[in-house]
């Protein structure tokens, strides 16, 4: 009787390595929760694996408390959505004081977005950050009103852009990425002024101002009137910006607006951003940003890439 040949073990799928380098960070993958959509972080940790996550922007940090906009602060659009929240925060010195310890608990990096109307306001937010153990960085959004300068933004005024990014980069040692704001002629001159002033990485872009109008009551949908659209229907202009801010800079930069799906990473990889931040879909799906890690990997593997760093702006032209 012949012996019949030994069968063979199923062959392990290759493994996927997410990982990447923002500067001196380096992020377990490329899926970072945005702030102002993720609240402190902690609050989805009964919904979400947070260890899962690339990292964590915290919700906007000013030096005192802000009540924020008033009600309503969210419209629905198509493909997106409207809002104007206001900033709503509870301070730095509360965050430091009852969320930051439970960050402490969990191996994801913990980013502050760092806001302020004044260049003393910023930096006195860093300052109180600094004695503080567990964050991995800092988010410099410098795409909010200049109280200052009759309501510039810092991001839209070189000068401004250029004051605001030294300062903050002379308060403290850890990572500095800065946020722009979309509401530019030509986002590579914001880019590589953040670059020169010591910014880590950039993160592109801010929302894009908006106008949602009831018909029926002839008033706005929002209580602050105006407001900042984000979502699906940003995604092809955001992914211009990161394209043209990518090929004036050395730095790296994170790609924000419109992320629903592995895909949509992959485009802003191609273009050559470094990492994501995922917001307005966590309003569609508390656990948006885990369930793109796992979608991630899949995609990966099915298209041959083993490597996300390696698909980095390898856009064809």
């Amino acid at each position: 009787m012949s012996s019949s040949a030994p069968a063979r073990s199923p062959q392990r799928p290759a493994s996927v390595d997410l990982r990447v380098n923002i500067g001196s960070l380096t992020l377990k993958n490329p899926i970072i929760a945005a702030s102002g959509t993720f609240a402190y972080g902690v609050e989805f940790a009964h919904l979400v694996d947070l260890n899962r996550l690339g990292g964590i922007v915290v919700k906007g940090l000013s030096a005192q408390p802000m009540e924020g906009a008033g009600a309503p602060r969210i419209c629905e659009t198509a493909s997106g959505m409207v809002n104007a929240i206001g900033l709503q925060n509870i301070g730095v010195r509360a965050f430091v004081a009852d969320k930051l310890p439970l960050l402490r608990r969990y191996n994801t990096a913990v980013i502050a977005n760092v806001f302020g109307h004044t260049i003393m306001d910023y930096v006195e937010v860093i300052r109180v950050l600094e004695d503080a153990d567990g964050l991995a960085g800092y988010e410099l959004n410098i795409s909010c009103p200049n109280v200052e300068r009759g309501g510039i933004e810092y991001s839209t005024d070189p000068a401004l852009t250029s004051a605001v990014v030294a300062a903050a980069r002379a308060a403290t040692k850890r990572p500095l990425w800065v946020k722009l704001s979309p509401n530019v002629n030509m986002i590579g001159v914001s880019a590589k002024v953040s670059e020169a002033e010591g910014a880590d990485a950039l993160v592109i872009a801010n929302t894009y101002p908006a106008l949602c109008i009831d018909a029926h009551n002839r008033r706005s949908r929002l209580g602050s009137t105006t407001g900042g659209l984000s979502g699906a229907a940003i995604k092809p202009i955001t992914m211009r910006l990161v394209y043209e801010a990518c090929r004036v800079v050395k730095i790296p930069v994170i790609g924000l607006g419109g992320i629903e799906k592995p895909a949509d990473i992959a485009e802003y990889v191609l273009a050559g951003a470094s990492a994501v931040e995922v917001g307005t879909a966590h309003f569609v799906d508390p656990r948006a940003s885990e369930r793109l890690v796992s979608g991630l990997e899949m995609w990966c593997r099915d298209e041959n890439t083993f490597e996300i760093s390696k698909l980095r702006g390898s856009l064809q032209r």
